[in-house]
């Protein structure tokens, strides 16, 4: 298999860029944490109209057309970002709910116990009476508790969570990716004794180890996304949160003090990826997964 990006997929993934870049660049990110959890309607519509939602469609159904892989490159620059909102729900309800597809219609989801941006919501999947507010540690990620129903099948949950953990794991991707270069660019322009503090081992060394848990997750992300095998999600959902969580811990580290403060993004990202780790079952589920197969001797 090659899992290298062709042409068109390099296209795809700079023009997905640069639309967010654009729409929900530092100043758009900054403006939605003052102004609270809200939704944005407008770039919901236009993402729907940039065709993110409905990439996976077919043409015949008004989609893209594309595959998987093409649609895991976009949760990669959503994630670099920060893109707020109910984005993988909406995602899979495209061509199963209406207006999902265009953005008109905003999709959330039940995932366990938790619902996010249920408030938001025109359309929630799943049973999420008597869902109760819960505190957030992320600022844009609104969440409510749904009561806890019998205890799920573990392999039908694994089958149905697929996707989600798959375009989570993209999204955890992008931001490791983004905190690395933050790092990176702090480490080259902060000063002090007289030098740049990337002259330093201390924190060259942790530059060096989130670039090398980025590759490394990069690497199981996009091959999962060709050969969509539950373990090989499983696998790469794990090296995604480990690289997202660790990758915006040791920015902020590398920030120093500054990374602390409510003014720096650092903080904004490792809280996310704080909440991204406990969707669709979290690293337990994917831990289990793991280790069911190898204790059945199927493990190559």
């Amino acid at each position: 298999m090659d899992f290298q990006l062709d042409d068109d997929q390099r296209a795809l993934k700079a023009g997905v860029r640069e639309l967010l870049t654009a729409r929900f660049g530092h100043e758009g990110l900054r403006a939605a944490v003052d102004n609270g959890p809200a939704l944005d309607r407008t770039l919901w519509r236009e993402l729907g109209e940039a065709g993110f939602f409905a990439l996976r469609l077919p043409e015949s159904d008004g989609g893209v057309g594309l595959g998987l892989p093409e649609a895991v490159l976009a949760f990669e620059e959503a994630g670099r970002v920060l893109l707020p909102g109910p984005l993988v729900a909406t995602h899979l309800a495209a061509g199963t709910v209406d207006g999902a597809a265009t953005g008109e219609t905003v999709v959330a989801a039940v995932d366990g116990e938790l619902v996010e941006w249920l408030a938001e919501a025109d359309v929630v999947r799943g049973d999420a009476a008597g869902a109760e507010p819960l505190r957030s540690v992320d600022p844009l990620t609104p969440l409510h508790r749904v009561p806890a129903s019998t205890e799920p099948d573990p392999a039908a949950v694994l089958r149905t969570s697929l996707l989600p953990s798959l375009f989570t794991a993209a999204e955890q991707l992008g931001t490791a990716a983004r905190v690395c270069e933050l790092a990176v660019q702090h480490a080259r322009t902060r000063e002090q004794f007289g030098q740049p503090i990337g002259a330093f081992q201390a924190v060259k060394h942790l530059c060096a180890q989130m670039l090398v848990r980025v590759e490394v997750a990069r690497a199981a992300v996009y091959a999962a996304a060709v050969t969509a095998d539950p373990l090989d999600v499983a696998a790469a959902r794990l090296l995604a949160d480990e690289a997202a969580v660790r990758g915006a811990r040791d920015c902020l580290q590398v920030h120093g003090g500054m990374g602390f403060t409510w003014e720096a993004d650092v903080h904004l990202y490792l809280k996310r990826a704080w909440v991204r780790t406990q969707r669709t079952g979290g690293a337990t589920q994917s831990e289990d997964a793991l280790a069911d197969d190898l204790l059945a001797g199927t493990a190559q």
